[in-house]
This record gives C-alpha cells, sequence and structure tokens, in this order.
C-alpha cells in the first residue's frame, strides 16, 4: 500500500508486492521490443547493491551517470544505489568534458556508469582530475568495464542480509540525489533532494492526475537525468504502468504510432514540433480536405472548457472531431487521454487545439528544486483554466512576493544546493523557494507565469522588457522555429530568429520561388517582418520588436544553443551570434 512507501527504492518493492508486472520496462532491441519484469528488476537491483558493496561503496557515497537514453539498466542502477544509503548523481550527455571534470569532482563521486563509448572516452579523459575509481558501462559488452561484468562483481558473496539492514537505516529525510541543473546561465549548482522530496511529489501529482493503476502504457523519451522524467517513472512505478523507452527524441513519432501511449509528459518544444508536423501534412491536402482541416484548426482554436461556448460551437466541434481530430488520435496511438506539460510556457493556442480535438492537455509548473512538484490544471472540480499553470498540488504552498516573485513552500522543496550555503541561504528563506520566476495569482487560485526573473531587462530608456511572453505569440507563426528576444541596455527590443527551414521550403516550391540564402533573402525577411508586426499588436509600442536578423543554422542540443529540454540557453546563443547582435544596434 501506498502509505508504506517513504524511500524512492519502496515503488519497486511496491509494484512486486501488489501488482508485479510482465513488462514493467520495455525497450527496443533490433526491431522488436523486450520486456524486462518487476521481479527481474528487483533482483537486478540488487545485483547492483551487492557489486556496489563489493567495491566498498558506503552509505552518502556518491555514483554518478550518465546516459544519452533511457533504459531499464538506469532505472535497476538507480535503486540499487539508493537501497544502501548512497546518491545517484545523474548527468546529462550533452554535457563538454571540461563540464564533466566539474561536476564529478563537486559531487565526490567514486564511480561513474555511461551508457555508450562515447561517454566512456570522455569520462576517461578527465578520471585522473577527479576521485573516480573506476567507470562502467550500462551496456552488455565484451570488456571488463561492462554492465555484466559489473554485476557479477558481487556474485560470489551473499550481501542480502547487509542490504536489508542497509534499506532499514535509509530514513526518508536522507538525501537520495544530486542533480545538476543544466543552466542557461552560469555555472551549474548541485540541488539536493531526498527521498521525502520526491516521494512526496509523486504522491500529490498521483492525487492531481487521478489515473487508474494498472493496464496503462507511457513512453520515457526526456533526458532520464532530469526530474521531470525521473519523477514522472516513479510514478509509472507506484500504479503498475508498462514503460516504453523510446529509442530517441527523433524516432518519438514511431514510438507514439507503435506503443500507443494512454499519456505522456511532454516539454513544449517538443509539442511545437508535433503540431507543426501535422500542420505540415494538412497544408499540403488540396479542396475542400485543406478547406475542413484549417476550418477544425480555427475552431480548435476558440476552445474553452466547461461547455462555456454555445451549442452550435459544439455541434460544430463534434464534426470536426469526427472529420478531422480523429485523425490527430489516430496517429498519436488512438489511446492518449492526456499530456502533461511542464518547463516551459506553452502557447496558449496549443492548448486549445489539443483539449479541442480530445486530446487533453495539462500543463503544471515546478523546477528541479521543488523536485518538480509545484502546480497542475486539472479537469475536475473547475481546476482546468487555459493560460494558467493551475492550481497549487495539494499540500504545496504558493504565493507571490512584493517584486512578484513566485514563492513555494512544503516538502517538495529541496534541502539545499551541495557545498553552496550562501547559495542556499538565497534561495530558501524562512522555508520559502524564491523561484526566480515572475507571476500572478487570480482569485480562484490559478497561477500564472509572466517571465524568469533573471531573463526581464531593461532597455536603455529604462523601460521594463519580458521576453518569454514575446517569445511565446512570435512562436506562433509558422516561419518563426525559434526565437529570443534581446536588447538589454539598448534603446529598443529586438530579436534572433532561426526560421522553420522546412515550412520555408515548402513555402518557396508552393509560390515557385528560389531561395539562394535565408538569411538575406528580401521576400523571406518582408514575409517574416509581415508575422512580426501581427504579432506586435498585442504589445505596447515600448515591448514590440523593432528589428531582427535570421540565423543560418539550426538551434539544437548537440549544438549548444538548447538545454536537454529544449530550452534556450540565453548566453551561448547571444554569443553565438555576436556579429547579429551588432549589426542590429550599430547599423
Amino acid at each position: 500500500m501506498s502509505h508504506k512507501i517513504s524511500r524512492i527504492f519502496d515503488f519497486g518493492y511496491h509494484q512486486l508486492e501488489n501488482f508485479p508486472q510482465k513488462k514493467c520496462f520495455n525497450y527496443k532491441k533490433g526491431n522488436s521490443w523486450k520486456s524486462i519484469s518487476t521481479q527481474q528488476f528487483i533482483t537486478d537491483a540488487n545485483k547492483v547493491s551487492s557489486s556496489l558493496l563489493k567495491l566498498g561503496v558506503q552509505p552518502n557515497d556518491k555514483i554518478a551517470v550518465i546516459t544519452s537514453n533511457n533504459n531499464p539498466n538506469w532505472h535497476i542502477l538507480d535503486i540499487g544505489i539508493l537501497q544502501i544509503g548512497a546518491q545517484n548523481v545523474p548527468l546529462y550527455a550533452t554535457l563538454s568534458e571540461k563540464d564533466y571534470g566539474y561536476i564529478l569532482n563537486h559531487s565526490d563521486a567514486k564511480y561513474c556508469f555511461v551508457s555508450d563509448d562515447d561517454l566512456y572516452q570522455k569520462v576517461k579523459s578527465v578520471a585522473s582530475k577527479t576521485q573516480l575509481k573506476n567507470i562502467f558501462s550500462l551496456q552488455d559488452l565484451q570488456t571488463s568495464y561492462s554492465w555484466n561484468s559489473f554485476l557479477e562483481i558481487g556474485e560470489k558473496e551473499n550481501y542480502q542480509d547487509k542490504i536489508e539492514d542497509l534499506k532499514q537505516n535509509v530514513k526518508p529525510e536522507d538525501l537520495a540525489t544530486i542533480i545538476y541543473t543544466s543552466g542557461t546561465t552560469g555555472t551549474p549548482k548541485g540541488v539536493m533532494l531526498s527521498h521525502k522530496n520526491i516521494v512526496f511529489t509523486v504522491f500529490k501529482t498521483a492525487k492531481g492526475i487521478d489515473l487508474t493503476q494498472g493496464n496503462n502504457r507511457i513512453i520515457s523519451y526526456l533526458p532520464i537525468c532530469h526530474i521531470f522524467e525521473r519523477s514522472a517513472s516513479y510514478y509509472n512505478l507506484f500504479m503498475g504502468f508498462e514503460i516504453y523507452f523510446a529509442e530517441s527524441i527523433e524516432k518519438i513519432g514511431d514510438t507514439i504510432r507503435e506503443v500507443k501511449p494512454h499519456y505522456l509528459a511532454v516539454v513544449p518544444r517538443l509539442l511545437e514540433k508535433i503540431f507543426d508536423k501535422i500542420v505540415d501534412k494538412g497544408s499540403k491536402l488540396s479542396g475542400i480536405k485543406k478547406q475542413l482541416f484549417f476550418w477544425a484548426v480555427s475552431l480548435g482554436e476558440q476552445y474553452e472548457p466547461y461547455n462555456k461556448k454555445s451549442a452550435f460551437y459544439h455541434f460544430k466541434l463534434n464534426i470536426a472531431r469526427k472529420l478531422i481530430f480523429s485523425k490527430w488520435q489516430e496517429a498519436l496511438g488512438g489511446n492518449l487521454q492526456f499530456m502533461i506539460s511542464g518547463s516551459a510556457p506553452l502557447q496558449h493556442r496549443l492548448i486549445r487545439v489539443f483539449t479541442a480535438a480530445g486530446i487533453n492537455i495539462f500543463e503544471g509548473y515546478g523546477m528541479t528544486e521543488s523536485s518538480p512538484g509545484g502546480t497542475l490544471n486539472d479537469l475536475r472540480n473547475n481546476s482546468l483554466k487555459i493560460g494558467t499553470v493551475g492550481k497549487p498540488l495539494d499540500g504545496i504552498e504558493v504565493k507571490i512576493a512584493d517584486d512578484g516573485e513566485i514563492l513555494m513552500k512544503g516538502d517538495n522543496v529541496m534541502l539545499g544546493y551541495y557545498k553552496n550555503e550562501e547559495m542556499t541561504n538565497k534561495t530558501i528563506i524562512d522555508g520559502y523557494l524564491h523561484t526566480g520566476d515572475i507571476g500572478e495569482i487570480d482569485k480562484q487560485g490559478f497561477l500564472t507565469i509572466t517571465d524568469r526573473k533573471k531573463e526581464i531587462f531593461k532597455t536603455s530608456g529604462g523601460k521594463y522588457i519580458a521576453p518569454a511572453a514575446l517569445e511565446s505569440e512570435l512562436k506562433q507563426s509558422r516561419f518563426i522555429e525559434q526565437v529570443m528576444v534581446i536588447g538589454e541596455g539598448e534603446k529598443m527590443p529586438a530579436a534572433l530568429i532561426q526560421p522553420n527551414f522546412s515550412f520555408i521550403e515548402e513555402w518557396a516550391e508552393r509560390h515557385e520561388y528560389k531561395i539562394t540564402d535565408v538569411t538575406t533573402d528580401e521576400q523571406i525577411i518582408s514575409r517574416i517582418q509581415k508575422e512580426i508586426d501581427f504579432h506586435n499588436q498585442k504589445f505596447g509600442k515600448w515591448e514590440q520588436i523593432k528589428k531582427f536578423e535570421i540565423t543560418q543554422d539550426e538551434w539544437s542540443i548537440e549544438a549548444g544553443h538548447l538545454t536537454p529540454t529544449m530550452k534556450m540557453k540565453r548566453k551561448v546563443i547571444k554569443e553565438k551570434y555576436k556579429n547579429l547582435h551588432q549589426k542590429i544596434y550599430n547599423s
């Protein structure tokens, strides 16, 4: 039962005792899916614990884990580490060798596990400058550092009694993990989360979502080292859902069609990409089919929950659902009941359109420092309000400071930053987590995020600019894939734009127009200016984008423009395109 769960590793044992699954974890090998049962999961987790103990790992030792793809061995290792009182330190696979050296050193990691040979070589190159005793792979290889070789280390001795003793000694308040923030600016900080922090969030989220245990399939594809995906995985374990690991984010569409999931945790950028692909297909239709498609989209953009629209609107919506939106549901597997969105602001029209299509989107809010609990929209009891991130989860207090900053209090709030008491004391004051986000709470208790405190800037004229609101609006244009608003200390706000290359190519083909260089093409610049002029109308004159420049390359995680959860790294982007910045303000 749930009241027995007080530490993270209890979730796996809870599933084993109450509803063991034959397909607890599922992964792709070649062209077929392979499964690991709950029993195998727990058996292998105990093998992990045995091998770690044989290697001399003690309670409170730190074990680093770096993986480029989500897989069962990550979870097996996680439980094996945690149940002996050690701590898991997950790292993003996209970090540089310099960052690995810093984090491995700062976290005092004793051992490191990696998912592939490239990562093995990266860590090996910095290992001599850290406290690492060894590096192991999560893959079954013919090497001394392979996963199977690691599991064999503890096989000759029976450590089960010791494992049980160590499990009993782990308290809910104990440190479970140190998660280093990916950092859109500055040096990564090690967020310390306890077992209690994460277990509390899982239970409160479970209450907020209100799904029935068992018989559901979900897909794990976001970086498992991110607290959003990691907490979702613990929730799925608790609920007894079958977890399917996507091969890659590039193949997520194929995985969705194969697995037919019942719900998805998404980040806004992925949802934007899904929507863009749907609209691209609709654009290629002709005649009455194309008219019907965009009629349905337009109808969806007007959607309001709880039957606030007229009976005639719902009559039309039912027609749209039968003719158009049913095909969207089919493309997303046919079983998708809802999606939960977090990590960054989501365009309101996407929530309206997908919800109108019968695929509810519940936008929430949280951060690594809040485990990541915070707020969530929920269809029950009039608790869904489009344009907000919902109401606080049960047991979490949210309030707004005098300067507009969102403050949060509850058992979800982190223990602090590892080896950084000064920053901890600046961030947690009188038990309240100072989130660094700016927001408002309305009379019904719904929270709206207006911007990041650190991202709001002043122009030279003293006017405040909130870039996130402008960016979210401009990204509604099909010509604009990514946009970053700039202008701190300058006379006006401007924008760096990464165009939607595939759409522009299709647009040019449709208009029988040849483009040689998208960054200087006068027709493309004029067309994007038209888009900016349209969206500018929603903002005050001092906020409106006065100039823009187009970047020639695509912004990506690999190239360093985006974090692993697809948020912009503003400092990096500004540095990469400083020539365009100068062109805007010096011409």
